[in-house]
């Protein structure tokens, strides 16, 4: 399927006592608003991913002792990869959230400290690619894998099987 990325202008800032899937919901409907704004005629996807153990969400880690603290947190416990999906078209606006549980292996800090040396936990939320090296942090997955590495390729079908049902089509 043929497609552009286009960069959002949108600011992603938190909100106070907003839960982590309306977070990232919020999140993906903002960036595909203001791509919307240049290219009105097209089909638009925005999507945001998050890390959420219990309340705390974790997004792109600042540093490498900002993706220390994070992984730290992470390491033996299971959290939730979260990701907002929005479609817009002249028409519509449909908005969904995926959720994949990921429980890490129990880590020391040395472990912690050499995956972040590496350098792959660089823009990446939670701080780690479990397309990657990160798949060595992981010990069991739930749900769709593809929604941890960045995009929900399950629950994207499906919005589109709705809207746009020729574009995913698998002929007759």
């Amino acid at each position: 399927m043929p497609f552009d990325v286009v960069a959002p202008s949108y600011v992603e800032e938190d909100i106070a006592g907003c839960r982590p899937g309306e977070l990232v919901a919020t999140h993906a409907a903002g960036k595909a608003e203001s791509v919307q704004n240049a290219y009105p005629d097209r089909l638009i996807l925005g999507v945001d991913t998050g890390v959420a153990l219990g309340d705390q969400l974790y997004g792109k880690p600042r540093d490498d002792a900002d993706a220390v603290r994070i992984l730290s947190a992470l390491a033996g416990e299971t959290h939730t990869v979260v990701s907002g999906v929005c479609l817009l078209d002249c028409g519509f606006t449909e908005v969904e959230v995926a959720a994949t549980a990921v429980t890490f292996k129990a880590l020391s800090r040395a472990q912690i400290e050499r995956y972040v040396a590496q350098g792959e936990w660089q823009g990446l939320a939670g701080g780690y690619a479990i397309q990657g090296r990160g798949a060595l942090l992981v010990e069991r997955v739930e749900g769709d894998y593809l929604n941890i590495v960045g995009l929900p390729s399950a629950l994207l079908v499906r919005m589109l099987e709705r809207r746009r049902p020729a574009l995913v089509s698998i002929g007759t």
